[in-house]
């Protein structure tokens, strides 16, 4: 069944066109991942849909009384409202009949002998019991505890932005429709959450559109992905894996048509400059069909270089800090912590949304002062830190302006140099683009050109606090290309399982004002030993009273310290291998007989991966207990 039907929508922001008479089906039990760059036009293109935005040009039609629920980037959410009202701010009727007992209760709470205000709360309550209300109320109770939201009666103005988006993903949740739409889902929920959110969303009936930066989510979530691509969208079956298969498929293909319409120009404007004789309305027609070539574009390709910028060299040193603490007022977020980086640690932060995660990037990097404690940067160390604010851009420059004035010429490794508006051109910011005012960009452009500014003074320790949220996928793979040739150190506070997979070869939870101890990679691994270090048995209780023995303290030998260090580095290649072998088996087609080999190595491999980790696991609690 048919749920949405756009057909040949234009729609234009003065002079920029998002949108070019572009199509689209959405029938019932789609799920669908739009992706595309920042400021193509993907929530303008969601709003449409969701009916919250008109068109320049076509129709959209919304077929049998779609009910169709819509969560924006920044939902707007009445402040003076409790958390449960906002949620039961619905024209359904089951949760209009959940807000009208909740009234009804505050309304007894305030006045408890009106027999009026007695009777109206047993007549919902009769309601509730015969249309299963109390089942519906628990589940959007316990759907607001796994997005973090657990003071239900707080009033929306007292929370901060991320609980507001999380309860406003909760209503979208709760609201039973036909079709969900979802603007950035995952931002501001820990990965523990995202995963309860894939489980969920998997299971939901009804159909699904959504924008999202979550490479796994996509993988896991979606059966079909839609890009919008230079102002039109083109359609892929099947997830984000399969989109990136038929992704290259599609630009060979794009490509191919390219050199041929290049090829034919050529030839055309041979012609043209030799003035061969022909009829003047020959001649005319084709002149006119050379114009039209030349203004067709079967493909520019991904204009991806493998980013790389000159480094600095980093000495022996790069951080240490000792004792650190902080509060604000009552709250205490950290007390007596320790953080050391080396030269060439690639690592990953992990923890609970408020958990200050960004409050000790800020304090590492000086932007914040802490209660007590101590910071050693090395004398090398030049620190560059995308933090989440995007501050200090000129909103009076052009995008060119501001590059050009912080570096119009960028050394690249091997001693050459590249324009501000090449390196502009990597960022996917086209020479048009370049000249636009910064006070025009959408917010994902502008959080581009901060990674840029960011990354074009040649950092050697880099800190990058929740670099997914608000960049698009194609912008991820250029930061990913340059942090495939960067060999400073790199911090990352993310809840992005595919990017800290990507990136970084450690782990470390921060919860509880501790920075925990690292774990090798990938965050399935990681989640794995985290949870078997926490679920580790406690001893049985004796009925004597005598005092036990103290267990003799053990440390680690030498030897066995090597052997701690080199197993953290071997599971990464089994890991690593396990992969390679599960991606081509899923892709051998029907060479048995290779399978067969194929699958017998990965028996092994698993089983040499399962011994490590549990090796592993043995000598890093005797280093733990020492």
């Amino acid at each position: 069944m048919n749920l949405v039907t756009l057909e040949n929508v234009s729609k234009q922001y003065s002079d920029r066109v998002l949108l070019d008479e572009v199509n689209l089906l959405i029938n019932e039990g789609d799920r669908i991942g739009l992706i595309g760059r920042n400021g193509s036009g993907k929530t303008t293109l969601l709003r449409i849909i969701a009916g919250a935005e008109p068109l320049d040009n076509g129709s959209r039609a919304a077929w049998g009384g779609v009910r169709i629920a819509y969560l924006p980037q920044e939902p707007e959410l009445d402040g003076r409202l409790t958390i449960l009202d906002t949620i039961f701010q619905s024209d359904a009727p089951q949760l209009r009949l959940l807000r009208q007992y909740q009234q009804a209760s505050l309304r007894l709470e305030r006045h408890p002998h009106q027999p009026d205000v007695q009777s109206r709360l047993a007549d919902l309550t009769a309601e509730m019991d015969r249309t299963g209300g109390w089942a519906a109320e628990a589940a959007a109770k316990t759907i607001l505890t796994r997005l973090g939201v657990t003071q239900f009666a707080a009033r929306m103005e007292t929370l901060s932005g991320g609980q507001r988006k999380r309860v406003a993903l909760a209503r979208a949740l709760i609201n039973p429709a036909d079709l969900l739409i979802l603007d950035e889902p995952t931002n501001h929920i820990d990965a523990d959450t995202i995963a309860w959110l894939e489980s969920y969303l998997t299971t939901r009936a009804g159909a699904l559109l959504m924008v999202t930066h979550d490479r796994y989510f996509l993988d896991r979530v979606v059966t079909r992905i839609v890009e919008l691509d230079r102002r039109v969208l083109v359609s892929y079956s099947g997830n984000y894996g399969r989109y990136l298969e038929q992704s290259a498929q599609r630009h060979q293909q794009l490509a191919a048509a390219e050199k041929k319409r290049q090829a034919y120009l050529r030839r055309e404007l041979e012609w043209l400059r030799r003035g061969a004789m022909a009829r003047s309305t020959k001649q005319k027609a084709r002149k006119q069909r050379i114009q039209e070539m030349e203004q067709l574009r079967h493909d520019q390709g991904q204009q991806r270089v493998a980013m790389a910028l000159a480094g600095r060299r980093l000495g022996k040193r790069a951080l240490e800090a000792h004792h650190l603490s902080k509060s604000y007022g009552p709250l205490s977020l950290f007390e007596g912590l320790d953080f050391a980086l080396n030269p060439g640690d690639r690592i990953g932060i992990l923890g609970p949304n408020g958990s200050g995660k960004t409050t000790l990037l800020d304090i590492l990097a000086g932007k914040v002062s802490p209660d007590s404690g101590q910071i050693d940067w090395g004398e090398t160390v030049h620190l560059g830190y995308y933090d989440q604010l995007s501050q200090d851009l000129p909103e009076e420059k052009r995008v060119i302006e501001f590059i050009e004035g912080m570096a119009p010429l960028i050394s690249t490794p091997d001693g050459g140099r590249v324009t501000a508006a090449q390196m502009l051109e990597w960022f996917l910011f086209s020479r048009k683009e370049q000249q636009t005012r910064i006070q025009s960009l959408s917010g994902g452009e502008r959080r581009r050109l901060y990674l840029l500014r960011t990354l074009i003074h040649r950092p050697n320790v880099l800190f990058l606090d929740e670099p997914t949220n608000d960049l698009d996928i194609q912008t991820l793979a250029v930061l990913e290309q340059f942090l495939d040739n960067f060999s400073g150190c790199l911090v990352v506070v993310s809840h992005d399982r595919y990017f800290l997979d990507r990136n970084v070869d450690f782990l470390m939870s921060f919860e509880a004002g501790m920075v925990g101890r690292r774990f090798p990679g990938p965050f399935a691994a990681y989640q794995k030993r985290r949870d078997a270090l926490t679920t580790v048995p406690l001893p049985k209780k004796t009925s004597s009273n005598k005092r036990p023995p103290s267990p003799k303290t053990r440390r680690l030998t030498w030897k066995e310290k090597q052997e701690l260090a080199g197993l953290e580095a071997r599971i990464g290649e089994l890991e690593a291998a396990k992969a390679g072998l599960e991606t081509e088996i899923n892709h051998i087609g029907g060479d048995y007989g290779r399978l067969q080999s194929l699958t017998d190595d990965l028996k092994r491999t698993q089983t040499e991966l399962a011994a490590a980790e549990e090796r592993w696991l043995a000598l890093s609690e005797i280093g733990e207990n020492a």
